[in-house]
């Protein structure tokens, strides 16, 4: 099952990662319901999130716990959303959606269009305060 994030995975097609560990990648969603709307995936391939073993399962929520936290730090927003579809790449994945009210989780309005150049200024506003909230360098 090779599907888009597979190909992220493997650097085939290009993203806007903003965190990475063996195991997890968090990027920017390329046509997101707001600025700062990253998707949260595991690198193993598992379609139904919740098919994934145990261990991958609670890594995940831990990851995407901490990139929620850059996130909120990089992005004005009340909260950060967690939204699971899984309907549009049979690829587990999260949804971290900043939002400032109930509508900005609404996948069935417009989505953004933003430019190449934009969503590289917006990875690197998280990334650097995902250094910070993690303390690293």
């Amino acid at each position: 099952m090779s599907t888009i994030f597979s190909k992220i995975i493997a650097g085939e097609i290009p993203a806007h990662k903003v965190a990475e560990t063996n195991e997890f990648l968090a990027f920017l969603d390329i046509s997101p319901l707001a600025e700062g709307h990253v998707l949260v995936i595991p690198k193993k391939e598992v379609d139904y999130i919740f098919d994934i073993d145990d261990e991958t399962y609670l890594g995940l929520q831990m990851f995407a716990k901490i990139v929620a936290k850059g996130i909120k730090k990089a992005i004005p927003c009340k909260k950060v959303g967690v939204a699971v579809i899984g309907l549009e790449v049979p690829h587990a994945h999260i949804h971290l959606i900043p939002m400032n009210r109930v509508d900005d989780m609404n996948f069935a309005r417009p989505k953004l269009s933003p430019t190449q150049e934009e969503l590289a200024a917006t990875a690197e506003k998280i990334t650097e305060a995902l250094k910070e909230v993690t303390h690293r360098d």
